[in-house]
C-alpha cells in the first residue's frame, strides 16, 4: 500500500478535479443532471480511482485502477469537447482541461508501464 498524494499523477488529476467543478458552475443550470454531472463524475473518478487502487493488495490491483482512471480521463476528454462544441466552455478554458487530460493520461501509461516492468522483474 502506498500513499496516493506522493503521486504526481494524483495530484495533477486532483488539482484537474477542482477546475473542473470551477468551470461547470458557470454551465447552464438546465445540465445540472446532464453534461454538468458527467464532466464531474468522470474527472472524480480519475483521481479517486488512483487512490483506490494505491489502497489495494498489491500492483496487480493497482494497474487494473490505474486503467479504469485511464478510462476516465478519455471520457472527460470527449464531454470537455461536446462542451465546447455547444458552447459551454471557451477555447481558452478547452485547451487549458484538454493539455491537462492528455499529460494526466501519459502519466498514467507511464505508470501503468513502469508497474507492469516491476512487476516482470520480480
Amino acid at each position: 500500500m502506498q500513499d496516493y498524494r506522493k503521486l504526481s499523477v494524483w495530484k495533477k488529476s486532483y488539482l484537474l478535479a477542482i477546475d473542473v467543478y470551477k468551470i461547470t458552475r458557470k454551465f447552464p443550470k438546465e445540465e445540472t443532471f446532464g453534461l454538468t454531472s458527467q464532466l464531474r463524475r468522470a474527472v472524480v473518478s480519475i483521481p479517486a480511482n488512483i487512490a483506490e487502487g494505491c489502497g489495494r493488495g498489491g500492483n496487480i490491483e493497482l494497474v487494473r485502477f490505474l486503467q479504469i482512471s485511464s478510462g476516465s480521463a478519455h471520457e472527460l476528454e470527449c464531454h470537455i469537447l461536446l462542451a465546447k462544441d455547444i458552447g459551454y466552455l471557451r477555447d481558452e478554458e478547452f485547451s487549458s482541461l484538454d493539455d491537462q487530460i492528455g499529460e494526466i493520461k501519459r502519466m498514467l501509461s507511464s505508470l501503468m508501464s513502469k508497474i507492469k516492468q516491476d512487476h516482470k522483474k520480480s
